[in-house]
């Protein structure tokens, strides 16, 4: 069994058009089986900073120590992360910078991913920086009801690509049990 083959029951409540005699609406039942989704909401921030975290080391090096500009040092430190997290995910299965935010990088087995794997989605990682453009709306007292446009970044091509996922920590052991228990399924 394979993470992206899990699934999760929900039960949606749904209104009818009838009322009970105490005049409360009555809903009706459905259950239905959803994609299990073990990525957290909103990661996007965490593993941007995640990356940040994990140039800077590399960043300082070529500005401190070799004395290049700071642009050239940054350009220069991307394909060294790129190079170190391939090495950090296959062997630890996280980087400096998503050890920092308690994240780990999961393929569909459930496993630290291999060697190819972890380079094919680290050259990919250059392709998630494209910015997302979202509308929002917010309250507040002073000023009222205000829209505005925000900018994310989608961080999520790589990880469809390769079939890999980026959880917290303290999800991995309801990962494992989940597909343990469908292992299991399958066996009987």
């Amino acid at each position: 069994m394979k993470i992206s083959e899990l699934k999760e029951k929900r039960i949606i409540h749904r209104p009818t058009r009838s009322y009970d005699e105490s005049g409360n609406r009555i809903y009706n039942e459905f259950e239905y089986e959803f994609p299990y989704n073990p990525v957290h909401k909103n990661n996007e921030t965490e593993r941007l900073f995640a990356k940040i975290i994990d140039m800077i080391p590399f960043c300082m090096v070529f500005v401190f120590i070799f004395h290049l500009p700071i642009i050239s040092g940054i350009l220069l430190s991307i394909p060294c992360v790129i190079i170190s997290g391939t090495f950090c995910e296959w062997y630890f299965g996280t980087t400096l910078g998503k050890k920092v935010f308690k994240l780990k990088t999961l393929d569909d087995n459930g496993n630290q991913p291999d060697f190819v794997k972890s380079l094919l989605r680290n050259v990919l990682c250059l392709a998630n920086f494209y910015p997302v453009f979202t509308e929002y709306t917010s309250k507040t007292v002073a000023m009222g009801t205000r829209t505005g446009t925000q900018m994310n970044f989608s961080m999520h091509l790589n990880n469809k690509i390769c079939k890999t996922y980026i959880v917290k920590e303290s999800k991995l052991i309801e990962i494992r049990e989940l597909l343990a228990q469908e292992n299991k399924k399958a066996v009987h």
